[in-house]
């Protein structure tokens, strides 16, 4: 064929598909992508440890004085030198003259001794009535990207640099919640996944004594199951880099879940598949050890999102001002809905045939955040948002800085990040993006444990 017979190319960018076609490599099988794994898998620890010392593990940094008083202790900067002078056995920080840096565990210890010494009116302890557990805290949303892990990882920094104890559940197979966290999970059982699975495995026992009874077969308690059931939620639960932050991590099998749940409901149709979760953690006694517990979920309504909405108090939900993000949500809170409607009316038909008093899914508080967000170009679309989801919304929108985005590629939370790395302002600037998140949720936490006070003692004076 001549050149002048060939036909012409396409116009759009003008790509000759006969040389496209040369750039192509053979066909892709599915060795290819354990190959393309390995390597991200390496990738993945390199980009992970940038925030790691170089002995690879992870270290929190030192809090200065400046810091310290301006948002750790209500104190003035002079007043907390003149205690420090006056009780020498107290935390004095690290450096020399008057610039001192403080470990977290310093301030903890510094915040405890302001509680029972300082100003009656102030309050250097957070509240949180000794006769209220822990309450959960789930961050959710089926639409990727929209900031859960990050929300998760500064609601629960913010928190305990407020004081509390903390415990994260990474219930996401990526674990990206537990590379920052520094947590180390070899597989999916040093994951949540126990828990589930022996929460089944003692409603299978339960199941057995009664086919036992009635002369029945036992349903089968394999290996996994046998194993699962000498599990202790405390095994699972490994310390961070933070004094007051516990983890319990997740990797790749995690997912396996997903696939195993489902299979076990068919085989007990009685199991509850989605209080799991909250049995482990009511059962052995970890509500009582913490102050607060977030979960980060995976971005699916799946049964390990089931079983972390099931366990929660108070319902987070992030997501962007994007009609995209918007429609993503409602339909989210549609599924939510419909999900747990379905729950509640298969599970109470049975109650009622059997005259036991119904269940009900109930949710302290829900607020959606809007995240990742930019004032001079979202505005009004945030605020028709605002409009639709009324009172589910928080008032403040997280802003995206600069110094985010700088701490998410150092694999790192903003707290972690030395704020002399930055312009003073725009430190400042950066870190009031989760300050003010916290601020809110923080409302809803003490609303919600003051108002179960208030309905404990009012039951307790009836």
């Amino acid at each position: 064929m001549s050149s002048s017979s060939k036909p012409p190319l396409p116009p759009y960018m003008n790509i000759d598909p006969a040389k496209a076609a040369e750039k192509l490599a053979d066909p892709i099988d599915t060795t290819r992508f354990a190959k393309a794994a390995t390597f991200a898998a390496k990738g993945r620890d390199d980009l992970a440890r940038r925030g790691h010392a170089p002995d690879g593990e992870k270290r929190l940094r030192r809090f200065s004085t400046w810091e310290v008083c301006r948002y750790l202790i209500p104190v003035a900067t002079s007043h907390l030198r003149r205690v420090l002078k006056a009780n020498p056995d107290l935390p004095q920080g690290h450096g020399e003259g008057g610039s001192k840096w403080f470990t977290l565990d310093e301030i903890l210890t510094l915040r405890s001794f302001f509680a029972a010494e300082g100003a009656a009116d102030r309050e250097y302890v957070p509240y949180r009535p000794k006769e209220q557990d822990a309450k959960i805290i789930a961050v959710a949303n089926f639409k990727g990207g929209v900031g859960k892990t990050s929300t998760t990882t500064h609601l629960a920094m913010s928190a305990a640099l407020d004081g509390y104890k903390v415990l994260v559940i990474d219930l996401d197979s990526q674990g990206s919640l537990t590379s920052i966290m520094g947590g180390k999970v070899e597989d999916e059982w040093q994951t949540a996944f126990p828990l589930m699975a022996k929460d089944y495995a003692m409603n299978v026992e339960a199941e057995n004594k009664l086919r036992e009874r009635n002369g029945q077969p036992p349903l089968p308690l394999d290996e996994t199951l046998s194993e699962a059931r000498n599990v202790n939620a405390r095994d699972l639960i490994q310390s961070t880099h933070w004094p007051n932050i516990d983890l319990i991590g997740s990797q790749l099998n995690l997912y396996w879940a997903e696939f195993q749940v489902p299979v076990w409901r068919m085989q007990l149709r009685s199991w509850a598949l989605w209080d799991a979760l909250s049995n482990a953690l009511s059962g052995e006694g970890i509500l009582e050890e913490y102050d607060i517990i977030l979960l980060d979920t995976p971005p699916a309504l799946g049964y390990l999102t089931i079983n972390a909405l099931a366990a929660a108090d108070i319902l987070l939900v992030p997501l962007g001002a994007s009609f995209l993000e918007f429609d993503s949500t409602g339909r989210f809170f549609d599924m939510l809905y419909s999900t747990f409607a379905s729950i509640e009316d298969g599970e109470n038909t049975v109650r009622r045939r059997n005259g036991l008093p119904e269940m009900k899914f109930e949710w302290d508080a829900v607020r959606a955040i809007v995240t990742r967000f930019d004032a001079n170009q979202q505005t009004d679309l945030a605020n028709v948002i605002q409009a639709y989801f009324g009172d589910f919304m928080t008032t403040y929108r997280q802003e995206l800085t600069a110094m985010v985005g700088q701490a998410g590629e150092h694999v790192n939370g903003i707290y972690e990040a030395d704020y002399r790395d930055f312009n003073r302002d725009t430190y400042i600037r950066g870190r009031e993006t989760f300050d003010r998140t916290w601020a809110e949720v923080k409302e809803v936490l003490l609303g919600t444990w003051w108002r179960d006070a208030q309905m404990q003692q009012s039951e307790q004076e009836d």
